[in-house]
């Protein structure tokens, strides 16, 4: 066989080998993609049920109850055009709250989004409470001595 011969046959069975990586990349991976839908993606039912998804949105006003069992939470996500229901089984993050933002991941179960994971998003204005004190103190004009 000829080089010119042997480098053709050589870049097709590595280019083949790439693409056979990539799509077995591809399908392992496919249990692990989840979407991502507002609200108003859900009321118009791009959503299909028991489909892992993530949900985004502010936490409506009012919304939020505490089941008596003590670890089970029940509230609407919103983004001013629909809401939907969340139930969620577990610890809230600190900064959730009502009319907060924040990220579902779980699936549809009967016109509900059933959480696994709850994210609570800030504002850029965030401020950890360790800095607070130091960010008025520079506010109003002070300086810290050590």
């Amino acid at each position: 066989m000829k080089p010119k011969n042997q480098r053709l046959v050589l870049i097709t069975a590595a280019t083949a080998a790439v693409l056979l990586a990539v799509l077995l990349g591809m399908w392992g991976l496919r249990s692990q993609a989840s979407f991502f839908f507002t609200p108003a993606d859900i009321a118009a039912g791009k959503a299909a049920e028991g489909q892992a998804a993530r949900l985004g949105g502010m936490v409506e006003k009012g919304s939020v109850r505490h089941e008596p069992d003590g670890v089970t939470i029940r509230f609407a996500v919103t983004d001013g055009k629909a809401e939907t229901p969340v139930t969620y089984r577990g610890i809230v993050p600190d900064l959730f709250r009502e009319g907060s933002g924040a990220v579902a991941e779980g699936r549809m179960q009967s016109g509900t989004f059933v959480a696994d994971t709850i994210l609570a998003k800030h504002d850029e204005r965030y401020m950890p409470p360790e800095l607070g004190n130091l960010s008025a103190e520079h506010k109003a004009g002070k300086t810290l001595e050590k």
